[in-house]
């Protein structure tokens, strides 16, 4: 890219803290660029904890209805995050800008990350719009996914250095957790799965000691109740103590990466801990994001796919994304390992989304 540009990334927080972990990602790995990033957010409160000392070159401003634009141009570059549809005032603004510099306007819708055949067919497919404040201008479709036609993944250019240097001990002494030398290190990071109080009994049950660390949020609320019930019902129930517990703080960005490379075995959920749980290259499980349809299953089942899940893996999926109700299996780590290794490895000879977008951006004429 012949020169910095400025860029307005728009991203609307819907219930959970997905959209924002991606966006902030993608905004401060084009600052890493040397790219300058506005990041227009309806709520930033979760910045707060997940990325506490900001970064330089990223401004984040407040997505305000209607959106303050007082002494301010758009930028060179519009990223609608996951359809969040931007702001009407500032389309307008684009659109008057665009006009006045006789120049192309570079909007990118990026959009939700998936397995499926179509992600490949509508990677950078332009939209030219038709009506409303933007007509005359054009998007581009760009789809972050695991093959070399989409945009690939958010991956920095230091990871496997960092990865290198994490020293797990000492990390989980700066928490106050003293490392059990034989335990099994599992992470949760979770909605409300129906099979979560199975998985704590498959745990409380094993030989080797099991130490779960919970994250902060709606998966410490369901681990604690599961807990609480099971207690209750059963006031015997993990006696054993094979089973250890600690619920963890919110954690930064680079914190949660360093809890995923912690433990050998990770539940993870939604997108971007998907992709982080995929860098750790440790045997893992995904919750989808439920949707209503159950399209959700079609999106799980083209990842499983992909990543060419022994049985294994693809039952225990199942029964934790409550495809269907039939038992968990035990988890065949060595297995589960060597398939989140090998899909690793495929990703990282592959180009990273930013790498791919900034290329992308370059090409649309200006």
């Amino acid at each position: 890219m012949s020169s910095p540009l400025l860029w307005d990334i728009f991203c609307k927080v819907i219930d959970n803290h997905g959209d924002l972990g991606v966006c902030w990602r993608l905004a401060r790995q084009l600052a890493g660029r040397g790219q300058r990033v506005r990041l227009w957010v309806d709520d930033a409160s979760a910045l707060g904890w997940m990325a506490p000392t900001g970064c330089p070159g990223v401004e984040v401003r407040p997505w305000t209805q209607p959106l303050d634009l007082s002494g301010l141009t758009p930028g060179d570059v519009l990223v609608e995050a996951f359809g969040c549809e931007v702001a009407p005032e500032f389309i307008a603004a684009c659109a008057e800008w665009t006009s006045s510099r006789s120049q192309k306007y570079a909007w990118i819708n990026l959009e939700y990350l998936s397995a499926e055949p179509y992600v490949e067919r509508n990677h950078g497919l332009l939209s030219p719009v038709m009506h409303g404040p933007g007509a005359g201008l054009s998007k581009h479709f760009f789809y972050p996914g695991f093959t070399p036609r989409t945009g690939g993944l958010l991956r920095e250019a230091d990871l496997l250095q960092r990865q290198a240097r994490f020293d797990r001990t000492a990390w989980l002494q700066h928490l106050g957790i003293t490392p059990q030398p034989q335990a099994h290190w599992v992470s949760l990071f979770c909605y409300e799965p129906q099979a979560l109080p199975e998985l704590l009994d498959q745990f409380a049950a094993q030989t080797q000691p099991v130490h779960l660390l919970v994250a902060a949020g709606r998966a410490s609320v369901a681990a604690q109740a599961a807990v609480a019930s099971k207690i209750q019902r059963e006031p015997s129930w993990n006696q054993r103590q094979a089973l250890s517990i600690s619920y963890l703080p919110y954690l930064t960005q680079d914190d949660f990466d360093h809890l995923l490379w912690a433990c050998d075995l990770n539940f993870v959920r939604g997108e971007d801990s998907l992709v982080r749980a995929l860098w750790a290259g440790r045997p893992f499980v995904w919750q989808i994001y439920p949707q209503h349809d159950n399209a959700h299953h079609d999106k799980l089942a083209a990842f499983l796919a992909q990543i060419e899940a022994p049985d294994s893996l693809r039952r225990f999926h199942h029964r934790w994304n409550d495809v269907n109700a039939q038992p968990l299996p035990t988890p065949d780590l060595p297995a589960w390992g060597d398939t989140a290794r090998r899909a690793r490895q495929q990703l990282l000879a592959q180009p990273d989304l930013v790498s791919q977008l900034l290329e992308f951006v370059d090409r649309i004429p200006r």
